[in-house]
């Protein structure tokens, strides 16, 4: 089944995708001669001895004069090694980007607080982290290509999470700018990808030996035994698989769809659950045959219900036992020894598996032991037999024993948040006969979340893991740079238009609406909508309107956007409705601003020049287009969501 579409034009000789997530980040390539192949990044230095992942911890050190200095594992071990009391001077970052989910109003000054406490732009620290990975895959590309690579020939890929909104998206792009990834004038170099959309483009390549599937392991008497031997043992197996596929850099990808989706008829649709370090996110496609594109059938959900939630649960546990205003100043004095004791208990917490009968021992630094010591005239052992609870222990050799049980409730809140959002999803009329879950993302690789995946939903639909689970999204990033046209049909998150006057109609329009005008009555801030939410938007569908300046000799029209989470708005003062983004038509440029009239009275035609507005809502991103209806002239056009 060859695909029947017709090959992109591809200026680009290699298409580089970096996948920046919320705790591992990484980046994968692949040259247009030879698509089939996807060349995942080098090895890193450094890394956790149980940790076997290509992707390297999302963490940036800088120095006391704002300087970087190092990322990823390198960060970690010399954040570790400084002298502590120098530490406290250094600006290490980790799980950055979940500010950027969490800041409502999204600006260029947004700032990020290192572990110690300064405060950096964030826009820098994003930057930073894009120019190391740059500088790293340029040098990789260039050992792996044997002609010479110009700046333009690549076309860079950046991931999102799906439910981000606009201005998440914008300040990505902003930051890749800054990092000199691309230029601005060239704004089609790089695209930014939706996470479970690049997931399902590789899971719809997938064979059935590339595959878990949740459903077919050994089940006893009807119910999967807690800790039954066959069920460890496909376990085993698998991550015995996993291990294996990771020594292995270079992944083929056949052509088409793979054979799982044999058994899956033509419009078979199925759900992608992303679930990472930071967010959930959910997407549901159907495949269209023959070309094998795809069609989003709903618009992404989720939310902030990633593998961190594990961790900060863990940080409310020592909270409990321990007292938060304790927890903040080690913080704030001792940030190294703070990140040694979360690395120490992600780490831990990557073992923990349903079933598991014996403690997971997490140590603490002695500078915790000792700091507590100093600063409450008590052990850390009298605190914990003092706090009550009666499933972490403490051990001789300096251990936090956490029971299976203990464990067991750090994941709960979590693992509930994703469950609960899967089953919403399938209620929902469009999604009622999805047959097909796949979960991908690293939190995915979880023997906790994936058997609580089973439990719930493995009565309604089919659960299936690939086996690289945590590179799934990279793989797929580097699908979608190849041929960003496969996803042809997306569902809007948002309501968007902008406010406009309309004839006043007694008895329809509220009276505070009304305004005169050269003797007319206009109803002002009526919403004119461009898209509403959960409308399928097809790619290159557009929606045009016209502008005209107000005045002779005006530079720009700038027109505000607004935007709802709801469709039953008429005003843009309706509750809800907030604004959200301007487009801005500068007429400048294009010679469009008449000097004047001239001497004869016919100005009035250059008066009333119309700027013709397109805009494009079935993309990853909004995209604006102007030209000047009179002379055909393009006007440059852009969209802005980030100076709100």
């Amino acid at each position: 089944n060859s695909p029947v579409r017709p090959r992109v034009a591809r200026p680009f000789s290699v298409v580089v995708a970096i996948d920046f997530g919320t705790t591992s980040s990484g980046y994968a390539f692949s040259f247009t001669e030879d698509p089939e192949t996807i060349h995942m990044m080098r090895r890193w230095e450094g890394g956790d001895p149980g940790v076997a992942n290509q992707k390297s911890p999302t963490c940036l050190l800088l120095t006391p004069d704002l300087r970087f200095h190092s990322f990823g594992f390198a960060a970690r071990d010399s954040y570790h090694d400084l002298d502590p009391e120098e530490a406290r001077h250094w600006l290490y970052f980790d799980k950055f980007k979940m500010k950027i989910h969490s800041t409502s109003d999204l600006t260029m000054e947004t700032e990020l607080e290192s572990v110690s406490g300064r405060r950096v732009p964030a826009i820098e620290v994003f930057a930073h982290a894009l120019r190391f990975f740059r500088e790293h895959v340029l040098k990789e590309v260039k050992d792996q290509s044997s002609s010479v690579l110009e700046g333009n020939e690549v076309r860079w890929v950046i991931t999102v999470p799906a439910v981000w909104r606009q201005p998440a998206k914008q300040f990505m792009r902003e930051a890749a700018y800054l990092a000199g990834l691309v230029t601005p004038d060239s704004p089609d170099q790089l695209l930014i990808a939706l996470e479970p959309e690049a997931a399902s483009l590789y899971c719809r390549k997938l064979h059935l030996h590339q595959v878990i599937d949740l459903s077919q392991r050994p089940i006893i008497n009807g119910l999967d035994v807690e800790g039954s031997h066959p069920f460890d043992s496909s376990f085993r197996q698998a991550r015995e698989q996993l291990r294996r596929a990771r020594h292995s850099r270079t992944f083929l990808v056949e052509s088409g769809t793979g054979e799982l989706w044999s058994e899956m008829q033509t419009g078979d649709r199925y759900i992608v659950a992303d679930c990472g370090g930071g967010t959930v996110d959910l997407t549901v496609h159907q495949i269209e045959q023959p070309q094998g594109t795809l069609k989003e059938l709903y618009k992404a959900s989720g939310g902030p219900y990633g593998a961190v939630g594990v961790d900060l649960a863990f940080e409310a546990m020592l909270c409990q036992i321990f007292g938060a205003d304790f927890i903040e100043s080690f913080k704030a004095k001792r940030p190294a020894a703070w990140v040694d004791l979360t690395i120490a208990f992600e780490a831990r917490k990557r073992t923990a598996a349903p079933g598991r009968a014996n403690s997971l021992n997490i140590s603490l630094p002695f500078s915790f032991i000792d700091f507590y010591k100093r600063h409450r005239g008590q052990s850390v052992e009298t605190a914990l037999r003092k706090s009550n609870m009666n499933f972490i222990k403490w051990s001789s050799q300096g251990m936090l024993r956490l029971s299976a049980e203990a464990m067991n409730q750090l994941f709960q809140p979590t693992i509930n948040n994703i469950i609960k959002h899967v089953e919403n999803l399938m209620q929902k009329e469009e999604v009622k006969d999805v047959r097909f879950l796949f979960l991908v993302g690293g939190f995915a690789e979880s023997p906790m979340l994936q058997r609580a995946a089973q439990n719930a939903l493995g009565r309604n639909c089919r659960i299936i893991i690939p086996h690289d689970v945590g590179l799934t999204i990279l793989k797929g990033a580097v699908l979608f740079g190849l041929d960003p046209t496969v996803v042809r049909v997306r569902r809007c998150p948002l309501t968007y238009g902008v406010g406009v006057l309309n004839r006043f109609v007694e008895g329809r329009h509220p009276r505070d609406k009304l305004l005169i005008k050269d003797g007319r009555e206009w109803c002002t801030d009526i919403l004119d909508r461009f898209v509403s939410v959960d409308q399928s938007v097809a790619l290159g569908e557009v929606v045009r309107r016209s502008y005209t300046p107000a005045r002779m000799g005006q530079r720009k029209i700038i027109i505000n956007i607004y935007c709802s989470d709801t469709d039953d708005i008429t005003y843009i003062t309706d509750p809800g409705v907030r604004k959200c983004g301007a487009i801005t038509l500068d007429l400048l440029e294009s010679g469009a601003v008449a000097a004047s009239a001239g001497d004869n009275d016919k100005g009035s035609a250059i008066e009333r020049r119309e700027i013709r507005t397109t805009m494009q809502f079935g993309d990853t991103e909004i995209k604006v287009t102007a030209v000047d209806v009179a002379t055909g002239q393009l006007v440059r056009a852009s969209i802005d969501f980030l100076s709100n």
